[in-house]
């Protein structure tokens, strides 16, 4: 993959630059269960007209390459 760490400006802030998502999504989780957020959400919700969205975030996996175009063109095609 290409760093290109030394083409950002990137400030020095006290985040880790990894998230160890593994290890504290337990804790989150944890935590909206007991403040029943899900709950929230869903009482919130209730009525509104469902939203979809069929597409994540742009090339999240590395370098965009000739799948992104496929699939990009394929929901494109779906969806129309």
């Amino acid at each position: 993959m290409t760093d290109y760490s030394k083409t950002v400006n990137l400030l020095d802030t006290p985040f880790p630059m990894r998230g160890n998502l593994a290890k504290r999504e337990g804790g989150w989780l944890k935590s909206w269960y007991e403040q029943k957020r899900y709950q929230k959400l869903r009482k919130l919700a209730a009525g509104r007209p469902k939203f979809i969205l069929h597409d994540g975030p742009p090339y999240a996996n590395g370098d965009i390459h000739i799948g992104h175009a496929v699939n990009k063109v394929l929901k494109d095609i779906i969806i129309r």
